[in-house]
């Protein structure tokens, strides 16, 4: 781990995008005031979140259950500019302000321009993004400016070349997506260590799909430990992440609090990757491979802000997809037909290929291919 922002504690961040959530649709605040104190307990303080989280309810629940809480040096709080909430430069300061607001701060700790891509980028440039965000820090109301990244390596390269104020970059990154050819996470990561940005890493769990394991998957690293109690599977997954040298800081989107008990366990007293262990979590990238599973992290950008004019729950489908090729069943058709396309929405075969979805996606996935896919299976 490099030593850089020395006001963050650790190497571990509590991501606020998959919060615990109540029957009725709102945030479990009891359970995250329980999960925030914990993780401060633990001696860990750096918290991420985003306006559009949880549809606009994350940047509240923090000021519900940290913030409204706990005296302000004793969390570091990361918020990011979205570009769906601005469309010129004299909306960004309102934006920021509002976003304060909503978390109960003065200021942000770390402030991204959330979500970058060739297509993103172009838009910021043009809404002079950086230079507005930049001149927000001489002001004080954020101290850090770095970007959230999700495109190929030569984008991040532009990027950092055109904008080397940027201090920090936070992409996707883990054991599956290491020498992926649509995420690039190496090729990323070695660019923004070329020009000396320490990383922040999102999706270390790949939206959790490396915390739930097919069987023989499962299989590799209950291996390594055979008699009980044995690390989780999570545990390797956020290992993984942290054992890279440039890279400042995982983040975890926790749930439960049984969640973040277990990833502060083994995050407190860091413990590098035995060649054993590599050598096992190799074997479970290439069971994923040979699996051909769909790459959605359940981010639910593309079903957001009216990117699905079909109103589709892509995320929702893929998960069923993936079901289906670990563990087929009845239940996947079930849930298709009693649930997923019920109360107005969409079929796969809705879909009108109008790439909304695609364009939005941080994982580059082909949608309407895979929707084509979804509709000759399930209908």
């Amino acid at each position: 781990m490099i030593s850089c922002f020395p006001e963050v504690k650790k190497n571990f961040g509590f991501g606020c995008m998959r919060l615990p959530m109540l029957p009725n649709g709102e945030v479990d605040l009891e359970q995250c005031a329980e999960m925030a104190d914990l993780f401060l307990e633990k001696g860990f303080n750096y918290f991420d979140t985003a306006h559009g989280y949880i549809d606009g309810k994350s940047e509240p629940a923090i000021r519900a259950f940290l913030t409204s809480r706990h005296a302000r040096s004793e969390y570091i709080l990361t918020d990011k500019l979205t570009g769906t909430y601005f469309q010129s430069q004299e909306e960004i300061r309102p934006l920021l302000l509002r976003q304060l607001e909503a978390c109960g701060v003065d200021y942000f700790d770390f402030y991204l321009m959330h979500s970058q891509n060739a297509g993103t980028y172009a838009k910021f440039k043009r809404c002079r993004a950086y230079e507005t965000a930049f001149a927000l820090k001489e002001e004080g109301l954020v101290r850090h400016v770095g970007i959230s990244f999700h495109d190929k390596a030569e984008v991040l390269e532009q990027i950092l070349t055109e904008y080397p104020q940027i201090e920090i970059v936070q992409i996707q990154f883990n054991y599956v997506d290491y020498e992926d050819a649509g995420v690039e996470s190496r090729k990323v990561y070695e660019v923004a260590a070329k020009h000396g940005k320490p990383v922040i890493v999102m999706e270390p769990v790949k939206g959790g799909t490396l915390a739930a394991l097919p069987a023989d998957a499962q299989a590799v690293l209950d291996a390594l430990h055979p008699a009980e109690p044995r690390p989780s599977s999570a545990s390797y997954a956020l290992r993984f992440a942290a054992d890279f040298e440039n890279i400042r800081m995982v983040l975890s989107g926790m749930s439960t609090i049984e969640q973040m008990r277990d990833n502060t366990s083994f995050m407190q007293d860091y413990r590098h990757l035995s060649e054993e262990e590599k050598e096992a979590i190799a074997k479970v990238r290439e069971v994923f491979r040979a699996r051909q599973l769909i790459g959605c992290t359940a981010c639910r950008y593309c079903v957001q802000e009216n990117h699905c004019p079909m109103d589709i729950l892509i995320p929702d489908m893929f998960a069923l997809m993936n079901a289906k090729k670990q563990f087929p069943s009845w239940n996947q058709n079930f849930y298709y037909d009693d649930v997923l396309t019920t109360k107005g929405h969409g079929k796969a075969s809705d879909c009108i290929r109008c790439g909304g979805c695609e364009r939005v996606c941080p994982q580059h996935l082909p949608i309407r291919e895979l929707l084509a896919q979804t509709a000759e299976t399930f209908e």
